[in-house]
């Protein structure tokens, strides 16, 4: 092979493999870890109010922020290794329901909860107090089907 066409050669393969590159280079999406007790199709209601509130604050799911859904099923027993499987797939936040808070906070010390629960988290120690949560989480009581497009929110 002659010098000039191995230039051309190399020249072509570094135009070849620029883009890819270029696009591993780009930042990685945020991931969010989203824990429930229950399954996706009953708390259907739950999943679009969460979608809606990451949309509201400009978060789409597949452009610009990823979710890693954890499901129990009814079975709570799971919630450890699933909570453990968020932790290790290094989430930016986890969104947890009242079942799913407490396997999450086991899980994690560092990473951010946002919980929502419609009993007493002081009570339930999933925080110190109401004014001074302390910790990791942070959360709302007395859920309701708007409150998961505040905690969509409060995690973006």
């Amino acid at each position: 092979m002659k010098r000039r066409e191995f230039i051309t050669l190399l020249g072509g393969t570094a135009a070849a493999v620029w883009p890819l590159a270029a696009r591993a280079q780009q930042p990685a999406m945020p991931v969010v870890g989203f824990l429930n007790s229950r399954g996706p199709s009953e708390d259907a209601y739950v999943l679009a109010a969460f979608r809606q509130g990451l949309k509201e604050t400009g978060y789409v799911e597949g452009q610009n922020v990823v979710v890693e859904y954890r499901f129990a099923q009814n079975q709570y027993d799971r919630l450890p290794v699933l909570a453990a499987d968020l932790v290790r797939r290094q989430v930016a936040v986890i969104v947890a329901n009242t079942p799913a808070a407490l396997p999450a906070k086991a899980a994690t010390t560092t990473i951010p909860i946002v919980f929502l629960t419609s009993v007493d988290p002081v009570e339930m120690k999933l925080i110190a107090s109401l004014n001074r949560p302390g910790g990791n989480l942070t959360g709302r009581n007395r859920a309701g089907r708007g409150d998961w497009a505040e905690a969509a929110a409060a995690a973006a």
